[in-house]
């Protein structure tokens, strides 16, 4: 046998405490009652007292309580094994990490907010299986469905601007990378969130939008940036990237792409101006969609066995208030 709430076991000492208080009560109130009349004139008086039934009524108050302590602990025995199984949908997450998401148009730049984006909205679907593709000038894999969650928010702490050999932005390559971590199977339970400013230098994401709709998978999109724009800092924070005249490149926003990719895939698009946008449009649009069973496994867990000591409590405290020491007699036509 074990306790759900082992540290409240030592309430069943209330019980003994009780029957000691109650006898000491008892004790003042006889007393009390043997300086008002001898004890050999209660009967005379219509008082009843029997010893026996004050012995029987503090052990069973004694046996309320502990019993009463003993429920609050929550008392387990034997095992109950039931089929657990665990729904909900695919969303891999593809993080831009392009020279250009170091750009400060978003406070306070558009990769910590883009990253900041990514774990708010792994910890507002749980239940959901999750995986991680960074991208620049070629998407990796960083993390495959799993529903632990912590394993991208971990990850998500190596991620830095700049961090593959490929530099650039080819979206087609992370969205390739992304559509081959989904299972084979229905695609109604697939999800793609693309965290980026848009800025896709290769231009071959068009043709995979194609693809991405015939597979059923729903493209969820933050735009990180502002459409007027903003340098780009390098690693020194003190000089920007310059173009080959030697003139300061300028990285905007490109809405009209990434909401043609969630207009054409069924998805929803908002701008990510800032740490507090509300991803609520799009946690809720994942939450509403049909969920298929991920695993499902036989938990074996134990018993819970509270109504009985809980039973025992109530039983004895009926008995208690019943048999009452001191009672007037009923009288008795001649």
């Amino acid at each position: 046998m074990s306790f759900a709430r082992p540290w409240l076991v030592w309430l069943v000492l209330l019980g003994p405490l009780a029957a000691l208080a109650g006898a000491w009560l008892w004790r003042r109130q006889l007393a009390a009652l043997e300086r008002w009349a001898g004890r050999s004139l209660w009967r005379r008086l219509a008082l009843d007292f029997a010893p026996r039934r004050l012995v029987l009524s503090l052990g069973l108050l004694a046996l309320a309580v502990a019993a009463a302590a003993a429920a609050l602990a929550q008392p387990r025995w034997g095992t109950i094994e039931e089929n657990v199984e665990r729904r909900g949908v695919d969303v891999v997450f593809v993080l831009d990490s392009s020279l250009s998401m170091a750009a400060r148009d978003v406070h306070p730049s558009r990769f910590e907010a883009a990253r900041h984006h990514v774990r708010e909205l792994a910890r507002r679907l749980p239940g959901h299986r999750v995986a991680l593709v960074q991208v620049e000038g070629a998407g990796v894999a960083l993390a495959p469905l799993t529903i632990d969650a912590a394993v991208i928010d971990l990850l998500l702490d190596a991620v830095v601007p700049g961090s593959l050999p490929t530099p650039g932005t080819r979206l087609e390559s992370a969205f390739e990378v992304a559509l081959e971590l989904f299972p084979e199977g229905d695609g109604k339970h697939r999800v793609i969130v693309l965290v980026s400013d848009g800025e896709d230098q290769e231009g071959g994401l068009e043709a995979l939008i194609g693809r991405t709709r015939e597979m059923g998978v729903v493209v969820h999109a933050l735009g990180v940036g502002s459409p007027e724009g903003s340098p780009i800092p390098l690693a020194d924070g003190d000089d920007y990237k310059l173009d080959a005249e030697g003139r300061v490149v300028v990285t905007r926003l490109d809405e009209p792409l990434l909401e043609r990719v969630t207009r054409e895939t069924g998805g929803t698009y908002l701008r990510a101006a800032a740490l507090g946008t509300k991803l609520g449009p799009i946690v809720e649009a994942i939450d509403s969609m049909e969920k298929r069973s991920l695993e499902g496994q036989v938990l074996a867990t134990r018993a819970e066995r509270f109504q009985w000591p809980l039973a025992a409590a109530v039983v004895a405290l009926l008995l208690h208030l019943c048999a009452r020491p001191l009672r007037p007699v009923r009288e008795t036509s001649p």
